[in-house]
C-alpha cells in the first residue's frame, strides 16, 4: 500500500524551499557587501602608496622654497611696519596741527565784527542799566555799598582783658591765665628772694596766688620793677597744674611754677640764658631770673618740708 503526500506536505515543502532561497539571497548580499569593502580599502592603500611614491626631489624643493618666500615676507612686513606707523603718525600730527590752526583763524575772526575792528569782550557781569545809562550822559556810576563784615575784631576780647582806671583810660592786659591754673599746693612753700648785689632787698611769697605779672605798669602789675629796661607788662611767673604718667601707667599731677616772657623788648634772662618768647619754662629750686637789663637778681627758692 502505498503513502500519498497531504496538501499539509505540500504546504511544508513549498515553506521549506522559500527559506533556503531566502538564506541563500542574505549570504549573498553580505558576499558582495564585504568584496564592496575589501576593494574601497585596496584603492585607499593603492592611493596612499601612490602619494608616497609620487613625492620627488623636485616637490622638497619647491617647499623649501615656499617656506623662504613666506619668511622673507614676514622680515619684509616687519621692516616696513615702523615705516607705516611712523606715516600715520605724521599724518595725524599734521591733522592736529591743521584743526589748531583753524580754530585760532576762527576765534581771531570771531574777535573781530565785519569792519575790522576789534570787540571787546567782558568778563564778569553785565553792567546794569542805571550805570549804563550814567556812562553815557557823563557821570560817574554809584559805588557799591560795603558788604558787612562778621567776623572777629577783637574788641570784645580787649574789653574783657582790660582794665579801667580812675581817669577814665583803660589798660588792655598782654596776658590771662590757662585754663590749667592753679595756686601752689600749701606744702610746697615757694619764696622769691629779691637781690641787690650781696643784699635781700625783698622776699616775695609765690604761694598765695597762681599768677605773678612782673612789670613797669603799676596799674595792673602783681610785682613792679622800676628800671627803665623792663617793659610794662614785661613777663610772668605762673603755676600750672601739669599730669604725667609714672612708669606704671598711672596719672600723677602736681602743681609747678613756669616762666613766660610777653615778647618784651629787652628779653628775660634765666640763669644767664636768655629764654624765648610766649613760652613757657619750667622753674625749679634756686633758678635765678633777670628782667631786661636790670641788675636786680630773682632767685626762686622752694622752702625745706618739716
Amino acid at each position: 500500500m502505498g503513502y500519498d503526500k497531504s496538501p499539509i506536505d505540500d504546504r511544508r515543502g513549498s515553506r521549506s524551499d522559500g527559506e533556503d532561497a531566502y538564506e541563500r539571497d542574505g549570504r549573498s548580499r553580505t558576499s558582495r557587501r564585504d568584496d564592496r569593502r575589501r576593494d574601497r580599502s585596496r584603492d585607499r592603500s593603492g592611493n596612499r602608496k601612490r602619494h608616497r611614491r609620487s613625492r620627488s626631489p623636485g616637490d622638497e624643493r619647491r617647499r623649501r622654497s615656499t617656506s623662504r618666500d613666506r619668511d622673507r615676507d614676514h622680515d619684509h612686513h616687519k621692516r616696513s611696519e615702523p615705516r607705516r606707523r611712523r606715516s600715520r603718525d605724521h599724518d595725524r600730527h599734521s591733522e592736529r596741527s591743521s584743526y589748531r590752526r583753524r580754530t585760532r583763524d576762527n576765534d581771531y575772526d570771531d574777535d573781530r565784527d565785519g569792519s575790522g575792528k576789534q570787540i571787546v569782550k567782558r568778563s564778569g557781569p553785565l553792567p546794569s542799566q542805571a550805570d549804563s545809562f550814567a556812562i553815557t550822559q557823563g557821570e560817574e556810576p554809584p559805588k557799591p555799598k560795603e558788604k558787612p563784615n562778621y567776623g572777629n575784631t577783637g574788641a570784645l576780647a580787649a574789653a574783657s582783658n582790660s582794665i579801667v582806671q580812675s581817669d577814665g583810660s583803660k589798660i588792655v592786659l598782654k596776658y590771662h591765665e590757662p585754663p590749667e591754673a592753679r595756686k601752689a599746693s600749701p606744702k610746697d612753700q615757694w619764696k622769691l628772694f629779691v637781690f641787690k648785689g650781696e643784699d635781700i632787698i625783698d622776699t616775695v611769697p609765690l604761694s598765695s596766688r597762681s599768677c605773678w605779672l612782673v612789670g613797669r605798669e603799676v596799674a595792673v602789675v602783681d610785682l613792679p620793677a622800676e628800671h627803665p629796661s623792663i617793659s610794662k607788662q614785661h613777663a610772668v611767673i605762673q603755676f600750672r597744674y601739669i599730669e604725667k604718667r609714672n612708669e606704671y601707667g598711672d596719672k600723677i599731677g602736681k602743681v609747678k611754677p613756669y616762666l613766660i616772657d610777653l615778647e618784651s623788648a629787652n628779653g628775660t634772662m634765666l640763669n644767664g640764658k636768655k629764654v624765648p618768647e610766649s613760652r613757657y619754662l619750667e622753674l625749679r629750686d634756686k633758678d635765678m631770673i633777670q628782667f631786661g637789663q636790670s641788675t636786680r637778681e630773682y632767685v626762686l627758692v622752694l622752702a625745706p618740708k618739716d
